[in-house]
């Protein structure tokens, strides 16, 4: 594993352990060339997904673009490390288990959705109004709208 801090090829493994949701091996790592430490992550890929845009152009799968679009929508916003990687796990496995190498953006885009809004509603309008591409005021209060009127409320 290469160091992210001066390049150098040799680092040694100082500790590794499963994650919490034991999807993953949390490796801590230090390099033997400028003694810095760093964590990588080792998961499972049950095959190779492929993403065909909205223009189709395909692109391979990439769970940290995923991760870092997700991150920006829940910036600020009190939802614990733990809570966000269990979402983008779920997103993952159920992109893997479609059984189809091939899977629209779009589709990613609904599953990060339903993602979002079981997690945060704040996050869950702010990937809308990229992901909807709200252009005006008034697509933030329709789409806002009909997240209320889903909402069972109390009858006074």
């Amino acid at each position: 594993m290469r160091c992210p801090f001066c390049s150098n090829e040799e680092t040694q493994v100082k500790d590794s352990r499963p994650t919490e949701d034991q999807s993953a091996i949390r490796r801590r790592r230090m390099c033997n060339a400028c003694a810095a430490r760093f964590t990588t992550f080792e998961r499972v890929q049950l095959r190779e997904l492929m993403i065909v845009k909205k223009n189709g152009r395909r692109s391979p799968f990439d769970r940290d673009k995923l991760a870092r679009s997700v991150e920006i929508a829940l910036r600020k916003r009190p939802v614990p490390a733990e809570r966000i990687d269990r979402m983008l796990t779920g997103i993952v496995r159920r992109l893997e288990s479609m059984g189809e190498s091939e899977i629209p953006s779009a589709h990613v885009g609904e599953l990060v959705m339903e993602g979002l809004a079981n997690l945060d509603p704040v996050a869950y309008v702010r990937f809308a109004s990229v992901y909807k591409n709200f252009r005006e005021a008034k697509d933030f209060e329709s789409f806002v709208g009909e997240i209320v009127n889903r909402i069972p409320g109390d009858d006074d």
